[in-house]
């Protein structure tokens, strides 16, 4: 596949998502240019990084006399009043504007979860805390009505899932590197029992970098809405066991009460834990595969990602 004629902005696309998504338009022969706040240093003729924060005045002085086939904007909005000023100016400046949402919006009221399943937004009603203080999950909801109702043609909302890389290991309310850790300090890591057979709404970066790009330059994809996964639907047990194989680590599965309290003194809410950790997370992937084009088989199996993720930091113990 060859798309040597598109370029690309990847709007706060240097992480764990965004690196997966330029790679796999670079290997269809678009230019890609990410902005992003890390310095970071181009290996290929047609990816170039513009260190800066992708301000409002930032992005209206660089996309003066710039335009593009496709604008994918991996920046977060916990205030989602905010983001209108920004979908006007990206949109009137490319083809197609992907807009990150993700997965956690959905509520936890249909299984297996498509993109017309009920989102956290329009079926809580009796957490107020939560409907006047969450900061993710409920922006994504509040952004996604603004571009519906925006008046513009040219956007694709994307949900994806958790995204692993090396840059972070996900096991239940776990990231980063803990899990590397607690195998080389032989500790266990504690995670809760009423997740141990939930379908983890997890999947490996490359899978859904590969997915977004894949969406781009598409009339299918205009004006829709794509969970990006690639179905394998894990559960967090079966996730659980993998690094145990891999890494050797260790697991206590411990009561909902108590893995909440935990949650609770470490982030002061409970909130991911309580509405996205404790849903099942079984994803229908038909759409976005029908529209990218792809099939199983271009998928890495998560265990073979993990490893190779972990192989990449030296972490797996050599028999």
């Amino acid at each position: 596949m060859t798309n040597s004629q598109k370029k690309v902005l990847l709007i706060a696309g240097a992480g764990t998502l965004g690196t997966k998504v330029s790679a796999e338009l670079l290997k269809q022969n678009c230019k890609v240019d990410v902005i992003c706040l890390e310095e970071q240093k181009s290996d290929h003729c047609n990816l170039t990084y513009y260190q800066q924060r992708a301000t409002l005045e930032f992005l209206t002085e660089f996309l003066h006399d710039r335009y593009y086939d496709a604008i994918v904007n991996f920046l977060h909005y916990p205030v989602a009043e905010e983001y209108p000023s920004y979908h006007q100016l990206l949109s009137a400046k490319t083809k197609q504007l992907v807009f990150l949402s993700s997965y956690r919006v959905y509520a936890d009221k249909q299984h297996p979860v498509t993109e017309t399943a009920p989102q956290l937004a329009d079926v809580i009603d009796n957490d107020q805390e939560f409907l006047q203080n969450e900061n993710y999950a409920l922006p994504k909801s509040k952004c996604e009505n603004y571009i519906r109702g925006s008046g513009t043609d040219n956007w694709t909302i994307v949900r994806p899932v958790i995204s692993f890389s090396n840059l972070r290991f996900d096991i239940v309310c776990n990231t980063g590197r803990k899990v590397i850790e607690a195998a080389e300090q032989g500790k266990k890591l504690f995670v809760p029992e009423a997740s141990r057979k939930l379908t983890a709404g997890l999947d490996w970066a490359g899978n859904s970098g590969k997915l977004i790009a894949n969406l781009l330059f598409k009339k299918e994809a205009l004006q829709e809405a794509f969970t990006v996964s690639s179905g394998q639907n894990l559960t967090w047990g079966e996730i659980a066991d993998i690094y145990t194989d891999l890494l050797g680590v260790e697991f206590e599965w411990v009561s909902t009460e108590e893995y909440g309290n935990m949650i609770r003194k470490g982030w002061g809410n409970d909130w991911f834990f309580v509405y996205d950790r404790l849903f099942d997370r079984d994803i229908d992937c038909s759409k976005v595969l029908s529209v990218t084009g792809l099939k199983n088989e271009d998928f890495l199996p998560l265990r073979e990602a993990i490893a190779l993720e972990l192989k990449s930091l030296n972490a797996i113990p050599k028999p």
